[in-house]
């Protein structure tokens, strides 16, 4: 029996950033073991949803001012997705988002009288502050997000760490730990990270650094440049992958530090085949990001034997030791660049490094949506309505 799960989320393929992954994966794995699945996001010009073998129910949408490629929109203003919505008698709904579709989730669970699990995936004060001067309006608009979270049945966050970020926010309530998982986990020989390289044009004897993600300021991309500057007289070839309101800004200031022949700017990639090349291709992942709370993207990176650079203090480094699964620095220019140095002339060090991270910090989305459908079934449940089975469709 279809169990007819709803995951709300404001991102999702073709945007591409660490949430939208995880919804994409939760859909894909969730739809093979239990089927009815359901992603509800609003709609982004020019997808095609019907390549997934689960639904996609996009509602009406604007884009989201200064955070291009992002949309937004208000689902129940949406009459053709109240349509479908109304017809969906789901057992269970998700938001990993406490914005429009975050509160579309609420209402449909209101409604059916049915579990409501919420996922604190950002520290959205940080992307507020970023756009808005007032520090009063920002307060009251993390208020309305610590009323969407209360609202749940459970509240989840990836890892342990990030508690402390959602307590800070006011939240009083218990939050489960219930982390997040990598498409890429796999044996991978020796060959597939040479003919990595070779796919991308790389030389086998170039040390290469890659950073995944949002373009955007908060994500410390501005004291990667710099570290590199401080570094160009060392060999090395640095790849960015993604997109960002800071993309063009960041492009002039790698031409203003002289970078430009080691510097390379890929643009946004979607295919994941490719974006696992450039993971096998690299020796070492920049992330000194303060901004994200569990950092998807170095656990990706982990799965193709990269280790990665964050900072110490950083919510997304502490499932990182330093020398054994990764590399930790102070949140200081001269400490990054030293590091960057250091690691550039000791490339076995770092492959050393970036093998115990593949098998120390990786989690497949398999194994992770298995433990998810097991917390489903506990509050379904609880409201006793049915049983989920598990068994592959």
């Amino acid at each position: 029996m279809d169990l007819n799960i709803g995951l709300f989320n404001e991102s999702f393929p073709p945007v591409m950033d660490g949430v939208a992954i995880c919804v994409q994966n939760y859909a894909y794995w969730m739809q093979k073991k239990v089927g009815g699945v359901s992603v509800i996001t609003p709609n982004v010009p020019g997808a095609d949803y019907k390549q997934y073998d689960y639904e996609v129910l996009d509602y009406f949408s604007v884009p989201v001012p200064f955070r291009q490629p992002y949309v937004t929109g208000v689902a129940e203003v949406d009459p053709a997705f109240l349509a479908k919505i109304v017809k969906r008698r789901f057992k269970i709904v998700h938001a990993h988002s406490p914005f429009a579709a975050g509160w579309a989730a609420v209402n449909v669970a209101k409604r059916l009288n049915i579990p409501f699990v919420a996922t604190f995936h950002s520290k959205y004060r940080d992307d507020f502050s970023q756009t808005i001067p007032s520090k009063a309006v920002v307060e009251q608009i993390i208020k309305r997000i610590v009323s969407f979270y209360e609202r749940a049945d459970e509240v989840w966050v990836p890892q342990a760490s990030v508690k402390e970020v959602i307590k800070d926010y006011g939240f009083k309530g218990n939050v489960e730990v219930v982390p997040n998982g990598s498409d890429l986990v796999a044996d991978y020989p020796d060959a597939y990270f040479a003919e990595a390289r070779k796919q991308l044009g790389i030389a086998p004897e170039d040390f290469v650094c890659l950073f995944v993600g949002q373009h955007v300021w908060q994500k410390n991309v501005r004291l990667i440049i710099e570290a590199l500057e401080k570094v160009k007289d060392t060999p090395f070839k640095m790849f960015f992958v993604g997109n960002g309101y800071a993309a063009e800004a960041m492009k002039e200031m790698v031409t203003e530090k002289g970078l430009d022949s080691q510097v390379t700017f890929v643009g946004t990639v979607t295919e994941r085949e490719t974006i696992k090349q450039y993971y096998a291709a690299a020796d070492l992942f920049l992330f000194p990001s303060l901004y994200d709370t569990d950092g998807l993207v170095v656990k990706e990176a982990a799965a193709l034997q990269t280790p990665s650079v964050l900072v110490e203090t950083a919510t997304a480094a502490s499932i990182i030791t330093d020398n054994e699964n990764g590399f930790l620095i102070p949140n200081d220019l001269d400490a990054f660049a030293n590091r960057l140095r250091e690691l550039i002339h000791d490339p076995k060090r770092v492959h050393r490094v970036g093998v115990q991270a593949s098998r120390s910090i990786v989690r497949s989305w398999e194994d992770v949506v298995g433990e998810v459908l097991e917390r489903y079934n506990n509050l379904i449940a609880r409201k006793k309505l049915i049983f989920i089975p598990q068994n592959p469709k």
